[in-house]
């Protein structure tokens, strides 16, 4: 039995992974750090604290974290507000599981950038909760942005489903005990590893239904 689920935003709803990739990598040549091809991977699904302390001490950034945090968010805002990549189908997904469930968000993005999103996307009504990696101890992998949603849904682990895009955010849904609903990026597909625990694996968005969601028995 399901009574809630909760979506992932990055990779899920918004095809942003190439956008985080490019205002980091910008700010990163900007300031003669030492960009390579793997921090992209790297970073995902860390939380704010974990990746920009990654970026000033892997990158070589001298600002410090907080600083570094800072400047992605207002490129990222900038980028966002110019034009949002939201993924096809995602509207409509986002609707047709709020109509049969409650909804949390688990977003290893910062909350300016979440509420950015969902304002703009007209989402943030169908969420009776969202969460920022920011907000809690660990980042993906680990399950505490997903045990703090479904902590704030009220509900148990074990009856609340995940929708997932990327390595880290599938093992992290399963970690805390939530049925998974992977939808692999294509950029950056997860490894076999995490795609063998996830319960079920779609295609894309548009595939979401409520009986993929819970299938009737």
């Amino acid at each position: 039995m399901i009574d809630a689920v909760v979506f992932d935003l990055d990779g899920v709803l918004i095809d942003s992974e190439a956008v985080w990739d490019a205002a980091r990598e910008e700010l990163v040549r900007e300031r003669g750090g030492r960009w390579h091809e793997g921090a992209q991977r790297d970073m995902m699904g860390m939380s704010s604290p974990e990746w920009s302390r990654y970026m000033h001490e892997e990158l070589g950034l001298s600002e410090s974290p907080g600083e570094i945090n800072d400047e992605v968010v207002r490129r990222m805002a900038a980028r966002y507000r110019e034009r949002l990549p939201l993924l096809p189908g995602a509207t409509r997904a986002v609707e047709l599981i709020a109509g049969r469930w409650p909804l949390g968000l688990a977003s290893s993005s910062n909350r300016p950038l979440i509420e950015l999103v969902l304002g703009r996307a007209g989402l943030g009504g169908l969420f009776r909760v969202t969460v920022s990696s920011e907000e809690v101890a660990r980042g993906k992998p680990s399950p505490d942005v997903y045990l703090e949603a479904v902590r704030r849904l009220g509900v148990e682990p074990a009856r609340a489903a995940a929708v997932e895009d990327s390595h880290n955010g599938i093992l992290s849904a399963k970690a805390a005990g939530l049925r998974v609903v992977a939808i692999p990026n294509p950029s950056f597909p997860p490894r076999a590893e995490a795609l063998a625990v996830a319960d079920v694996v779609l295609g894309a968005i548009d595939e979401l239904t409520p009986a993929t969601i819970a299938p009737t028995p």
